[in-house]
């Protein structure tokens, strides 16, 4: 009884939702580069989990779907083996670790932690469609004195703004970093953009400009309420 409870067919309950003009939220797990067409395969996941799967795993057409929020940590993580072009594999990279408690939470296995990579980044844009972002931990590097941002790659000598399409050519690729000055101060308790410090206002910037998006909000510590928003989502 429990089982036919909470098991039904959703389709549906989306149309009608639709049709009653009512708001529904489809969350997607998982990281864009792990989705299984357009990841770093093989070492992807066995389903879809950019932003279209949403309609193949809800059975709605994309007509559906308004808007889409892309959700991204002020740096990188991963879990598991695959090519990580900007991974920290010293002090640095344990100290994103503990500080943003960067643990698998169902086998607490530890992720690989790194700078942030826009490079990635603007391709997770591009096959989401994304309209804009939320940025999370950057209180996590609220201690740091520099912080660094790859905005191209060096592949064979050459720059390049492209993600490459395979996981060979990642594997060689060398980051270009953008060096900026952190803030080394405590920013859990703002709630307003305007009263972030210089120097973390400038970090957001960065990202917004470099990916062509606006930055929707930041979350600016773990609990919850530690968020501020920058401008309304299209919803």
């Amino acid at each position: 009884h429990y089982f036919n409870s909470i098991v039904t067919d959703i389709p549906p309950i989306l149309h009608q939702a639709k049709q009653s003009r009512k708001k529904v939220l489809f969350e997607g797990a998982q990281g864009t580069l792990l989705d299984i067409s357009f990841g770093t395969y093989p070492y992807v996941t066995s389903s879809n989990t950019i932003a279209g799967g949403a309609c193949t795993g809800c059975g709605i057409g994309p007509g559906y779907i308004d808007g889409v929020i892309g959700v991204t940590k002020a740096y990188t993580t991963r879990v598991g083996e695959g090519p990580f072009p900007t991974e920290l594999k010293d002090e640095m990279g344990d100290l994103l670790r503990q500080t943003g408690h960067e643990y698998g939470a169902t086998t607490g296995r530890p992720r690989r932690c790194g700078w942030l990579d826009l490079v990635a980044l603007r391709y997770a844009s591009l096959i989401n469609g994304l309209n804009g972002l939320v940025l999370t931990k950057l209180d996590v590097l609220s201690q740091l004195k520099e912080i660094k941002i790859a905005t191209k790659y060096e592949i064979n000598g050459n720059i390049t703004n492209e993600y490459p399409v395979d996981s060979e050519t990642l594997a060689e690729v060398k980051p270009i970093y953008e060096t900026v000055p952190g803030w080394q101060s405590d920013i859990s308790n703002i709630r307003l953009f305007t009263d972030l410090p210089k120097n973390a206002k400038n970090i957001i910037n960065i990202i917004s400009d470099n990916i062509s998006l606006p930055v929707f909000m930041v979350s600016v510590g773990s609990q919850r309420g530690h968020e501020i928003q920058i401008q309304k989502p299209f919803y």
